[in-house]
């Protein structure tokens, strides 16, 4: 029997003495009066308090016992004597373990080092944990572990608590910023006729009922217009899209996406928009507008600085990148540049899209510090505006953050005719891609619009200091292990 099988035992043989002894741990009740941070922010010597937490540090001190008990909040010290509880229920912390699940109830005092503590007047258990927690000081180690049973994650590294607490705070800040602006937020749906809004390969299920496929939505973006054809002027969603594509630290198959749209606006409307959001956010989640990243011995390596906003078009860190005649020169000549350079460029890549292997691949990891990309080629985002300066391009641009995409914009498409040229030329001729449905709302009308998609995965990667996406997802998309 290995060493985690034989403590499983050990265990077992404590819950099976509890029942002897008529203490069931599942059947208990318990009542705290708050949670275990609150309790401390409020200490008042002698207060009376019931808490209830998980049993993370246990000191046998004879007759008296020190634990630990820890919520989502925080830490606190429980302080039993023998004399207090009686013989009966002081024998009951021989059948207790690390991970076990408590109910206190006693006063306030502090030791002589200043510690916070919890007299014991009475306890309940309230769960028996069978398996052991995670070594303390070392916690999860294994990568395959912590993000497959995220729960002992959690539960041994505060650090990675403290991450998916602040992704809390992070879209709640979001919701009150737009909602102070007057956004009203809504909801779409997952299961869509036709995948639309995007580029990418989709998943595919059946109704029974209703006897067809449906596709699981990869894009927010047409069903919010319809809102605006409706008569919303400003509406928001965040909701998952699901995209059946590769994995990979910036990519995982269902991601939280946030789209905004606003009548009226346009692409420079969403570029103030997204920089108030984003300072608001940092500012009341993390105190400062300055992200620092910091190695193991506490040195900054990487400084993003949410204070200054560049704005510069694709076009021109392009010639920078690839050189100045690059629209000049032939797309046999732009291929082998790209390829020459290191960019990624496949067989059957587009002229636009060898253009944008060199953006993707050579420049956007290199802006660390927020720059809006504008301009974008017009093949890029059939769902936007052409320039009136620059008929090749769009008024559109990218926000990217820390060397990723973190936020696209558009001057909004609103000529029903244009749109249905460019999404046909999208669909490559095939009909059934085109969201027809879509294209008549259009003809019924919508405003002029700006419009914007934020991946809330990788803002909070951004904000966080997270280099890969799994770290910012409780639950990432894993192969199953059967």
């Amino acid at each position: 029997m290995d060493d985690t099988n034989a403590l499983i035992e050990q265990r077992k043989a404590k819950l099976a003495d509890l029942l002897d002894k008529g203490i069931n741990p599942f059947m208990n009740k318990f009542k705290p009066d708050c949670d275990i941070g609150v309790a401390r922010e409020g200490f008042e010597e002698g207060k009376e308090v019931r808490l209830a937490g998980r049993i993370t540090a246990h000191r046998d001190m004879g007759k008296s016992q020190f634990f630990d008990i820890r919520d989502q909040s925080g830490r606190i010290q429980i302080y039993a004597q023998k004399q207090v509880l009686g013989d009966e229920m002081f024998a009951i912390f021989k059948h207790l373990d690390m991970g076990d699940f408590v109910g206190v109830q006693g006063h306030f005092f502090k030791t002589r080092t200043g510690e916070i503590t919890v007299k014991l007047q009475n306890f309940t258990i309230l769960a028996k944990a069978l398996r052991p927690m995670p070594e303390k000081w070392n916690g999860v180690v294994d990568t395959e572990i912590r993000y497959r049973q995220r729960y002992l994650d959690l539960m041994s590294n505060e650090d990675v608590r403290e991450v998916f607490i602040k992704r809390s705070m992070i879209i709640h800040e979001i919701r009150q910023f737009l909602a102070g602006r007057g956004f009203m937020e809504v909801e779409t749906p997952m299961m869509q006729p036709i995948p639309g809004g995007a580029a990418a390969a989709p998943f595919i299920t059946h109704h029974n009922s209703l006897g067809c496929n449906f596709y699981l939505r990869i894009a927010l973006e047409l069903y919010l217009k319809r809102l605006l054809v409706g008569g919303f002027n400003r509406v928001f969603e965040i909701g998952r899209n699901f995209r059946n594509e590769g994995l990979d630290r910036r990519h995982n198959p269902e991601f939280t996406m946030m789209e905004i749209y606003e009548a009226f606006g346009d692409y420079e409307t969403m570029m103030t928009l997204l920089q108030d959001l984003v300072k608001h956010v940092a500012q009341k989640v993390l105190g400062t507008l300055v992200i620092e990243t910091k190695d193991a011995e506490g040195n900054v390596i990487k400084s993003i600085d949410l204070r200054e906003w560049k704005r510069v078009k694709y076009k021109d860190l392009i010639r920078e990148k690839a050189g100045q005649d690059w629209f000049d020169i032939t797309p046999e000549e732009r291929r082998s540049r790209a390829i020459a350079m290191g960019a990624e460029i496949g067989d059957d890549y587009e002229d636009f899209e060898v253009t944008n292997g060199v953006f993707e691949k050579l420049i956007e990891p290199t802006l660390i510090q927020p720059t809006f990309v504008t301009h974008l080629p017009k093949e890029l985002v059939p769902l936007a505006k052409i320039s009136p300066e620059d008929p090749s391009v769009v008024e559109v641009f990218e926000c990217d953050i820390n060397g990723q995409e973190i936020a696209p914009a558009y001057s909004e498409q609103n000529d029903p005719i244009v749109q249905r040229e460019r999404l046909e030329h999208q669909a490559g001729g095939e009909k059934q891609k085109l969201d027809e449905d879509f294209l008549v709302a259009l003809e019924h009308g919508m405003p002029p619009a700006g419009g914007m998609g934020i991946g809330i995965d990788r803002l909070v990667m951004m904000l966080l200091g997270q280099d890969s996406i799994r770290d910012v997802l409780l639950f990432p998309q894993l192969k199953p292990k059967n």
